[in-house]
């Protein structure tokens, strides 16, 4: 029978609780349990992917096509686990399947109300979500207090009441401010804040307290006293320069153990070794690579933490510290690419909208004619294909219709049927819903024997996950073929996966988010290799600036 640790906030948001969900799964893993995980949203949206990057980060798409929080992201990266549809839920999914069960009569004429109904639903999705693994983490959105996520707690806490106090631990995480002007460290907040907590029927077991430096055990004895709470389970979460220390730092301090204990499992000792490997080779570095990343969201570095930890992930792989340069496209397109000059490697993400476009284009061509590895991702892709079509193949004008839909030639156009992985036809128009209807998920991709892509994955078929609904038209790859780009990645139904520039130290792109599958155990392999071609390409253009 599955047993469940519930992770609360207080005090503030953004206090780090999918990274504590994350280590805490990470540390009970490596000793022998089977995890899963799953996030609770408060917000009324069904899901994020129709909020802005700015509004909510990035958004994390799982391997069966659901858009989700990007502490998804954190789980798939720190646990061996893969998340999906079952792994997040939100206000707005939970009241839309109630409501929907109340509209085809499932209710037998009851009255539908937040208790039990809208508190069923909820169990029920975590439930779901919880599958056969021995423990299940659960990180609930928000901070306590907030009026959205008291249907989430009070389902919570009902589990806690049907599976009794050897199933469930609950995880409090709170702030601990230091207050420089009279250099004191204040507890208040976390009292109060369990305060709310025990208000509503929850008493933690457990609290992690963020703070700037280690907790001293005075205050550490006073948050105990003041909060029901063991003095040993007040475990300090300070600041630290690498996540990947943060499963030693809980494990030091023994979290793992306090809940061992109260779910009465015997395991065996942590074996932390892998990620005592990952932190050494971050912190031992025998290159260095310098990565522009040209974006329009530069501003929230969340709304491309993927795609920024894949990059450190090739550099814990090829032992290379990775210096990302965050550079927003509209600035292109008004200075000019003299801010790329210095850079090793250029990685343009996805996205959406025309703002900063013409920038991401400049971007592309400098890499392009100056030798610079490019990376390509999603839009990435797409605009590589238009700079392609324009400078290379002469289509004067070209464009996607995303941005333009009346351009002479639309080299990027919305497509309107797709094969899912499964066989399923998908489609969509102009008119179809924002909302779950781009081409989402894992699905096969063929590779071209003898290609580049080949040759850096290392088999004939890969599997990757997808998020677009604009696709390269297919009516324009003979002429873009001839002007010398390869479209070495084809899907099942004949769509353009992949592109190349033979002749090009390493110019690569994919319709595809390989960011979503990379973690700091394995890497991915577009990853090593670009950030193994950026380091080759700094080792090579050094000694040109010195003859300078």
């Amino acid at each position: 029978m599955t047993s469940y640790v519930f992770i609360t906030g207080g005090v503030v948001s953004s206090l780090g609780k999918g990274i504590t969900s994350a280590c805490l799964g990470a540390i009970l893993e490596s000793r022998g349990l089977s995890i899963s995980m799953i996030k609770l949203d408060p917000y009324i949206n069904v899901d994020p992917g129709t909020m802005s990057p700015f509004q909510h980060g990035e958004v994390f798409v799982t391997q069966d096509g659901t858009e989700t929080d990007l502490d998804l992201g954190h789980y798939e990266r720190f646990v061996r686990t893969t998340t999906g549809r079952h792994s997040n839920y939100t206000t707005g999914r939970i009241y839309e399947s109630v409501i929907g069960k109340e509209r085809r009569g499932e209710y037998l004429g009851a009255t539908v109300q937040v208790i039990p109904h809208i508190t069923d639903e909820i169990k029920q999705g975590v439930r779901k979500g919880a599958g056969n693994a021995d423990i299940c983490l659960v990180e609930i959105g928000g901070t306590v207090g907030d009026i959205e996520s008291l249907p989430f707690l009070e389902a919570i806490r009902q589990m806690g009441s049907e599976l009794g106090h050897d199933k469930v631990v609950y995880v409090h995480l709170t702030l601990v401010p230091y207050i420089a002007t009279s250099s004191e460290i204040k507890t208040k907040p976390t009292q109060h804040s369990v305060k709310e907590l025990r208000s509503i029927g929850i008493q933690p077991d457990i609290l992690v307290c963020r703070s700037e430096k280690p907790l001293p055990s005075e205050q550490r004895r006073k948050i105990a006293l003041f909060t029901n709470v063991q003095e040993k389970a007040v475990i300090s979460a300070s600041d630290v320069d690498d996540l990947y220390k943060i499963p030693a730092m809980m494990h030091a301090q023994g979290l793992d153990e306090i809940v061992a204990n109260q779910l009465h499992l015997d395991l065996p000792p942590a074996d932390l070794r892998e990620w005592e490997s990952i932190v050494e080779a971050k912190k031992n570095p025998e290159g260095e690579v310098d990565v522009a990343m040209v974006g329009k969201y530069v501003d929230l570095r969340d709304a491309y933490i993927s795609l920024s930890e894949a990059l450190l992930h090739g550099g814990i792989h090829t032992r290379s510290r990775v210096n990302i340069h965050y550079f927003e496209s509209q600035d292109i397109a008004d200075n000019g690419i003299d801010c790329l000059k210095d850079m090793d490697g250029i990685v343009v993400p996805g996205g959406f909208g025309d703002r900063g476009i013409e920038g991401k284009i400049m971007a592309v061509r400098y890499a392009r004619e100056n030798g610079v590895p490019y990376l390509g991702i999603c839009l990435g892709m797409q605009l590589a294909v238009i700079e392609a079509a324009r400078h290379l193949a002469g289509l004067e004008g070209a464009q996607s219709t995303e941005f333009n839909k009346e351009t002479p030639h639309p080299v990027v156009a919305l497509i309107t049927e797709w094969q899912t992985q499964e066989g399923a036809l998908e489609e969509r128009s102009e008119e179809s819903d924002m909302g779950g209807t781009m081409r989402l998920g894992a699905q096969s991709i063929r590779l071209e024997e003898g290609s580049q892509v080949a040759a850096i994955y290392g088999k004939p078929e890969i599997f990757e996950r997808h998020r677009h609904r604009y696709e390269v038209n297919n009516n324009y790859r003979q002429v873009l073929s001839d002007a010398g780009v390869k479209f070495s990645g084809l899907s099942v139904d004949d769509l353009v996966e992949m592109i190349e520039l033979p002749g090009h130290p390493w110019f690569v792109a994919s319709q595809f988010h390989p960011e979503f599958t990379s973690n700091p155990r394995d890497g991915h392999p577009l990853f090593t290799s670009f950030i193994a071609a950026a380091r080759l390409h700094r080792d090579q253009s050094q000694p040109l600036a010195a003859q300078a």
